[in-house]
Protein backbone atom coordinates (compact mmCIF):
# COMPACT_ATOMS: atom_id res chain seq x y z
CA UNK A 1 0.00 0.00 0.00
CA UNK A 2 1.25 3.72 -0.66
CA UNK A 3 0.98 6.46 1.90
CA UNK A 4 2.30 4.63 4.28
CA UNK A 5 2.01 6.79 7.70
CA UNK A 6 4.90 7.57 10.03
CA UNK A 7 5.89 5.86 13.07
CA UNK A 8 4.94 9.05 14.76
CA UNK A 9 1.47 9.65 12.90
CA UNK A 10 0.62 6.25 13.33
CA UNK A 11 0.88 6.36 17.27
CA UNK A 12 -1.55 9.49 17.16
CA UNK A 13 -3.95 7.75 14.69
CA UNK A 14 -3.92 4.59 17.20
CA UNK A 15 -4.56 6.97 20.48
CA UNK A 16 -7.69 8.67 18.28
CA UNK A 17 -9.01 4.92 17.69
CA UNK A 18 -8.59 3.62 21.60
CA UNK A 19 -10.00 6.73 22.64
CA UNK A 20 -12.95 6.57 20.47
CA UNK A 21 -13.47 2.37 20.80
CA UNK A 22 -13.58 3.52 24.87
CA UNK A 23 -16.71 5.90 24.34
CA UNK A 24 -18.53 2.75 24.03
CA UNK A 25 -19.72 2.40 27.94
CA UNK A 26 -20.93 5.76 28.35
CA UNK A 27 -22.78 6.39 25.28
CA UNK A 28 -24.60 2.34 26.27
CA UNK A 29 -25.61 4.13 29.38
CA UNK A 30 -27.96 6.23 27.75
CA UNK A 31 -29.83 3.80 25.94
CA UNK A 32 -33.73 3.19 26.49
CA UNK A 33 -34.54 -0.07 25.68
CA UNK A 34 -31.79 -2.07 23.48
CA UNK A 35 -30.06 -4.56 24.90
CA UNK A 36 -27.64 -7.81 24.30
CA UNK A 37 -27.46 -8.92 20.91
CA UNK A 38 -29.86 -6.22 19.88
CA UNK A 39 -26.60 -3.93 20.36
CA UNK A 40 -24.52 -5.44 18.70
CA UNK A 41 -26.55 -6.19 16.09
CA UNK A 42 -27.36 -2.49 15.75
CA UNK A 43 -23.37 -1.45 15.94
CA UNK A 44 -22.21 -4.42 13.69
CA UNK A 45 -24.65 -2.88 10.99
CA UNK A 46 -24.14 0.57 10.95
CA UNK A 47 -20.08 0.04 11.27
CA UNK A 48 -20.57 -2.17 8.20
CA UNK A 49 -22.55 1.17 6.65
CA UNK A 50 -20.18 3.36 7.48
CA UNK A 51 -16.90 1.67 6.23
CA UNK A 52 -19.58 0.74 2.43
CA UNK A 53 -20.23 4.57 2.68
CA UNK A 54 -16.82 5.74 2.57
CA UNK A 55 -15.68 3.08 0.10
CA UNK A 56 -18.75 3.94 -2.22
CA UNK A 57 -17.24 7.10 -2.40
CA UNK A 58 -13.69 6.23 -2.04
CA UNK A 59 -13.79 4.01 -5.37
CA UNK A 60 -16.88 4.01 -6.93
CA UNK A 61 -17.76 0.79 -9.87
CA UNK A 62 -14.08 -0.40 -8.56
CA UNK A 63 -15.87 -1.13 -4.52
CA UNK A 64 -17.07 -4.54 -5.53
CA UNK A 65 -13.15 -5.57 -7.20
CA UNK A 66 -11.84 -3.97 -4.01
CA UNK A 67 -13.77 -6.77 -1.88
CA UNK A 68 -12.13 -9.49 -3.91
CA UNK A 69 -8.60 -8.35 -3.69
CA UNK A 70 -8.80 -9.04 0.10
CA UNK A 71 -8.21 -12.34 -0.37
CA UNK A 72 -7.88 -15.56 2.09
CA UNK A 73 -6.46 -13.93 4.65
CA UNK A 74 -8.57 -10.82 3.99
CA UNK A 75 -10.85 -13.18 4.91
CA UNK A 76 -9.53 -13.98 7.98
CA UNK A 77 -9.40 -10.45 9.59
CA UNK A 78 -13.12 -9.66 8.64
CA UNK A 79 -13.85 -12.64 10.78
CA UNK A 80 -11.38 -11.71 13.43
CA UNK A 81 -13.39 -8.13 13.27
CA UNK A 82 -16.86 -10.40 13.73
CA UNK A 83 -15.54 -12.32 16.25
CA UNK A 84 -14.42 -9.03 18.65
CA UNK A 85 -17.51 -7.45 18.25
CA UNK A 86 -19.77 -10.11 19.07
CA UNK A 87 -17.33 -11.65 22.17
CA UNK A 88 -17.55 -8.27 23.41
CA UNK A 89 -20.72 -7.87 24.11
CA UNK A 90 -21.98 -11.32 24.04
CA UNK A 91 -19.34 -11.43 27.31
CA UNK A 92 -20.77 -8.31 28.88
CA UNK A 93 -24.35 -9.66 29.23
CA UNK A 94 -22.92 -12.58 31.51
CA UNK A 95 -20.47 -10.74 33.43
CA UNK A 96 -19.04 -7.57 34.72
CA UNK A 97 -17.64 -4.52 32.47
CA UNK A 98 -14.72 -4.99 34.78
CA UNK A 99 -14.13 -8.97 34.02
CA UNK A 100 -14.62 -8.18 30.44
CA UNK A 101 -11.88 -5.70 30.44
CA UNK A 102 -9.85 -8.12 32.28
CA UNK A 103 -9.94 -10.40 29.54
CA UNK A 104 -9.38 -7.63 26.88
CA UNK A 105 -6.34 -7.00 28.87
CA UNK A 106 -4.28 -10.31 28.03
CA UNK A 107 -4.14 -9.03 24.34
CA UNK A 108 -0.02 -7.71 24.51
CA UNK A 109 0.78 -10.82 25.80
CA UNK A 110 -1.07 -13.54 23.22
CA UNK A 111 -0.42 -10.49 19.95
CA UNK A 112 3.57 -10.40 21.40
CA UNK A 113 3.83 -14.29 21.45
CA UNK A 114 2.11 -14.99 18.06
CA UNK A 115 4.17 -11.66 16.63
CA UNK A 116 7.18 -14.05 17.54
CA UNK A 117 5.85 -17.54 16.43
CA UNK A 118 4.31 -16.41 13.42
CA UNK A 119 6.47 -13.00 12.34
CA UNK A 120 9.74 -14.26 14.05
CA UNK A 121 9.47 -10.49 14.87
CA UNK A 122 12.20 -9.94 17.89
CA UNK A 123 10.52 -8.34 21.33
CA UNK A 124 12.39 -5.98 22.94
CA UNK A 125 12.94 -6.42 26.40
CA UNK A 126 11.87 -2.74 27.48
CA UNK A 127 8.38 -4.13 25.30
CA UNK A 128 8.12 -6.94 27.67
CA UNK A 129 8.95 -4.77 30.77
CA UNK A 130 6.06 -2.67 29.21
CA UNK A 131 3.35 -5.58 28.61
CA UNK A 132 4.37 -6.80 32.04
CA UNK A 133 3.96 -3.60 33.77
CA UNK A 134 0.29 -3.01 32.05
CA UNK A 135 -1.07 -6.25 32.93
CA UNK A 136 -0.35 -5.49 36.50
CA UNK A 137 -1.49 -1.97 36.12
CA UNK A 138 -4.56 -3.77 34.81
CA UNK A 139 -4.85 -6.27 37.54
CA UNK A 140 -4.35 -2.82 40.22
CA UNK A 141 -7.63 -1.19 37.95
CA UNK A 142 -10.01 -4.04 38.58
CA UNK A 143 -8.93 -5.72 42.04
CA UNK A 144 -11.50 -7.39 43.58
CA UNK A 145 -13.79 -7.70 40.98
CA UNK A 146 -13.14 -11.31 40.16
CA UNK A 147 -14.80 -12.27 43.87
CA UNK A 148 -17.88 -14.05 43.79
CA UNK A 149 -17.92 -14.86 40.19
CA UNK A 150 -20.43 -17.77 39.36
CA UNK A 151 -20.71 -19.94 36.64
CA UNK A 152 -22.60 -17.51 34.26
CA UNK A 153 -20.25 -14.82 35.02
CA UNK A 154 -17.19 -17.25 34.50
CA UNK A 155 -18.90 -18.93 31.02
CA UNK A 156 -18.77 -14.76 29.93
CA UNK A 157 -15.25 -14.25 30.94
CA UNK A 158 -14.60 -17.32 28.42
CA UNK A 159 -16.43 -15.68 25.79
CA UNK A 160 -14.72 -12.35 26.38
CA UNK A 161 -11.61 -14.36 25.94
CA UNK A 162 -12.55 -14.41 22.24
CA UNK A 163 -11.73 -10.99 22.17
CA UNK A 164 -7.91 -10.62 22.65
CA UNK A 165 -7.84 -13.97 20.68
CA UNK A 166 -8.98 -12.52 18.30
CA UNK A 167 -7.27 -8.98 18.10
CA UNK A 168 -3.75 -10.62 18.50
CA UNK A 169 -4.83 -13.04 15.17
CA UNK A 170 -6.14 -10.23 13.54
CA UNK A 171 -3.12 -7.93 14.20
CA UNK A 172 -0.84 -10.64 13.05
CA UNK A 173 -2.63 -11.06 9.97
CA UNK A 174 -2.45 -6.90 9.25
CA UNK A 175 0.88 -6.76 9.89
CA UNK A 176 1.31 -9.54 7.04
CA UNK A 177 -0.61 -8.04 4.85
CA UNK A 178 -1.34 -4.43 5.29
CA UNK A 179 1.55 -3.05 2.89
CA UNK A 180 0.52 -4.75 -0.13
CA UNK A 181 -3.24 -5.34 0.43
CA UNK A 182 -5.95 -2.63 1.75
CA UNK A 183 -7.62 -4.36 4.48
CA UNK A 184 -9.93 -1.80 5.52
CA UNK A 185 -12.72 -3.81 3.43
CA UNK A 186 -12.11 -6.35 6.29
CA UNK A 187 -13.72 -4.39 8.49
CA UNK A 188 -16.77 -4.05 6.58
CA UNK A 189 -16.64 -7.77 6.29
CA UNK A 190 -16.62 -8.16 9.95
CA UNK A 191 -19.27 -5.86 10.40
CA UNK A 192 -21.21 -7.72 8.01
CA UNK A 193 -20.72 -11.11 9.78
CA UNK A 194 -21.06 -10.04 13.24
CA UNK A 195 -24.76 -8.09 11.98
CA UNK A 196 -25.82 -11.53 10.08
CA UNK A 197 -24.94 -14.13 13.02
CA UNK A 198 -26.54 -11.70 15.71
CA UNK A 199 -29.69 -11.14 14.26
CA UNK A 200 -31.50 -14.10 15.09
CA UNK A 201 -30.71 -13.35 18.53
CA UNK A 202 -31.55 -9.60 18.54
CA UNK A 203 -35.03 -10.35 17.78
CA UNK A 204 -38.02 -9.15 18.83
CA UNK A 205 -36.46 -5.65 18.25
CA UNK A 206 -36.98 -3.53 21.38
CA UNK A 207 -34.69 -0.58 20.68
CA UNK A 208 -36.17 3.32 20.47
CA UNK A 209 -35.29 5.58 17.81
CA UNK A 210 -33.49 7.19 20.19
CA UNK A 211 -31.58 3.74 20.99
CA UNK A 212 -31.02 3.89 17.29
CA UNK A 213 -29.47 7.22 16.77
CA UNK A 214 -26.82 6.35 19.47
CA UNK A 215 -25.95 2.78 17.99
CA UNK A 216 -25.60 4.48 14.96
CA UNK A 217 -22.86 6.88 16.52
CA UNK A 218 -21.24 4.42 17.93
CA UNK A 219 -21.64 2.03 14.83
CA UNK A 220 -19.85 5.10 12.78
CA UNK A 221 -17.41 6.20 14.99
CA UNK A 222 -16.80 3.66 17.78
CA UNK A 223 -16.00 1.04 15.29
CA UNK A 224 -16.11 1.87 11.84
CA UNK A 225 -13.79 4.70 11.99
CA UNK A 226 -11.38 4.04 14.89
CA UNK A 227 -11.06 0.12 13.21
CA UNK A 228 -9.81 1.44 9.66
CA UNK A 229 -8.09 3.86 11.20
CA UNK A 230 -6.11 0.63 13.24
CA UNK A 231 -5.79 -0.87 9.91
CA UNK A 232 -3.84 2.19 8.46
CA UNK A 233 -1.69 2.58 11.54
CA UNK A 234 -0.93 -1.53 11.66
CA UNK A 235 1.92 -0.39 8.55
CA UNK A 236 3.91 1.41 10.87
CA UNK A 237 3.70 -0.41 14.14
CA UNK A 238 4.86 -2.94 15.64
CA UNK A 239 2.60 -6.15 16.46
CA UNK A 240 3.39 -5.85 20.18
CA UNK A 241 2.92 -2.05 20.07
CA UNK A 242 -0.35 -2.40 17.96
CA UNK A 243 -1.92 -4.51 20.98
CA UNK A 244 -0.38 -1.88 23.93
CA UNK A 245 -1.62 0.97 22.32
CA UNK A 246 -5.45 -0.34 22.14
CA UNK A 247 -4.85 -0.85 25.79
CA UNK A 248 -5.94 2.89 26.32
CA UNK A 249 -9.54 1.47 25.17
CA UNK A 250 -9.82 0.15 28.76
CA UNK A 251 -7.63 2.73 30.06
CA UNK A 252 -10.43 5.71 29.03
CA UNK A 253 -13.66 4.02 29.11
CA UNK A 254 -13.44 4.65 32.68
CA UNK A 255 -13.18 7.86 32.70
CA UNK A 256 -15.98 8.68 30.20
CA UNK A 257 -17.88 7.11 32.29
CA UNK A 258 -17.12 9.11 35.02
CA UNK A 259 -17.33 12.53 33.05
CA UNK A 260 -20.73 11.18 30.99
CA UNK A 261 -22.81 8.94 33.89
CA UNK A 262 -21.53 10.10 36.55
CA UNK A 263 -19.76 6.70 37.58
CA UNK A 264 -17.17 7.79 40.02
CA UNK A 265 -13.99 5.33 39.62
CA UNK A 266 -12.25 3.59 42.64
CA UNK A 267 -9.18 4.24 43.48
CA UNK A 268 -7.50 1.33 42.41
CA UNK A 269 -8.94 1.80 39.28
CA UNK A 270 -7.07 5.24 39.33
CA UNK A 271 -3.97 4.04 40.29
CA UNK A 272 -4.08 0.96 38.08
CA UNK A 273 -4.56 3.35 34.90
CA UNK A 274 -1.57 5.73 36.13
CA UNK A 275 0.68 2.46 35.98
CA UNK A 276 -0.68 0.97 32.52
CA UNK A 277 0.08 4.95 30.97
CA UNK A 278 3.36 4.84 32.14
CA UNK A 279 4.60 2.12 30.95
CA UNK A 280 2.63 3.09 27.36
CA UNK A 281 4.77 6.36 27.33
CA UNK A 282 7.96 4.52 28.33
CA UNK A 283 7.61 2.03 25.43
CA UNK A 284 6.40 4.73 23.24
CA UNK A 285 9.41 7.23 24.00
CA UNK A 286 11.81 4.13 23.72
CA UNK A 287 10.52 3.37 20.25
CA UNK A 288 10.35 6.73 19.37
CA UNK A 289 13.79 7.30 19.98
CA UNK A 290 14.42 4.13 18.26
CA UNK A 291 12.78 4.87 14.79
CA UNK A 292 13.87 8.97 14.91
CA UNK A 293 16.35 8.48 12.37
CA UNK A 294 14.33 6.82 9.89
CA UNK A 295 11.12 8.95 10.62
Amino acid sequence: MSNKLSHRRAVIWMICAASLWSIAGVFTRHLDSARGFEITFWRSFFAAVFVAGVMLKQYGRAFVPRLRLLGRLGFVSGCMWATMYSCFMISLTMTTVANTSIMESLSPLFTAFLAWLVLRERIAVRTWWAIAAAAIGMGWMFAGSLSAVDSRGLLGMLIGLGVPVASSINTIVLKKRAHTVDLIPAVLVGGGISALVMLPFAFPFQASWHDIGILAILGFFQLGLPCSMLVRASASLSAPEIALLSLLEVLLAPVWAWLGAGEIPAGTTLTGGAIVLISLIFNELSMGQKVRPHS
